[in-house]
């Protein structure tokens, strides 16, 4: 619990460094927010499931890191460790429910982030320019997250509370994703922060605790 309340916290104190372009604290509140989600789910990480939820998460902290620089380079190497991230995610969650039969459980939620990623990635075409295969690769992790974990909780593979925050953390890291994609290639605003990080840490917090 103590690690929950020090990655609010440290996500609150980000988006005030954000908002008053403080880059000192900004570093300082990310990594510390970033390991508070770490601390979270480290130890628990039992079995399987957890062993790749748990690496998830390490490769979202890296993916954190990397983007606390404002380039390309910077990007593209926040990109694919957080690729790499989602594809653990699904990795650890078809230890649940095996893939064939996400589609069957997720029922008609399973259109919702397909729907959503193709209209995302049809109007940010014509911006992406040369990264539009890392991105296409990108939004098909993370929609395949978003359905596996969706098909898991409708399947009951996992108990109370934890099936609900699995594809609710799925979905807020989706949302976060927004926020990122319209900083990057929409046009840098305080707002995408706003909303964006503490969409995102929820969402990584929640699948912490879904492996604890």
């Amino acid at each position: 619990m103590i690690a929950t309340i020090v990655c609010a916290v440290a996500c609150a104190t980000l988006v005030v460094a954000e908002w008053r372009a403080l880059a000192g604290l900004r570093i300082a509140a990310k990594t510390i927010a970033s390991i508070a989600f770490l601390v979270v789910g480290y130890g628990a990480a039992s079995g399987s499931f957890g062993e790749w939820m748990f690496i998830g998460l390490v490769f979202g902290a890296i993916g954190d890191v990397a983007l606390l620089g404002r380039g390309r380079g910077a990007f593209l190497a926040g990109l694919g460790a957080f690729l790499v991230g989602h594809v653990a995610y699904v990795v650890g969650i078809a230890q649940l429910v095996e893939p064939a039969a996400w589609l069957g459980h997720a029922g008609w939620l399973a259109a919702v982030p397909g729907v959503a990623g193709i209209a995302v990635v049809a109007g940010l075409w014509t911006r992406l320019r040369s990264l539009k295969v890392p991105v296409l690769a990108y939004v098909a992790a993370i929609v395949a997250m978003v359905i596996a974990a969706t098909a898991a909780a409708r399947a009951g593979a996992l108990p109370e509370p934890q099936n609900c925050w699995l594809p609710i953390g799925a979905g807020l890291f989706f949302i976060s994703d927004l926020a990122v994609a319209r900083d990057r290639f929409v046009g840098r605003s305080f707002t995408n922060k706003l909303w964006g990080l503490p969409a995102y840490y929820a969402a990584q917090l929640l699948i912490a605790w879904t492996i604890r």
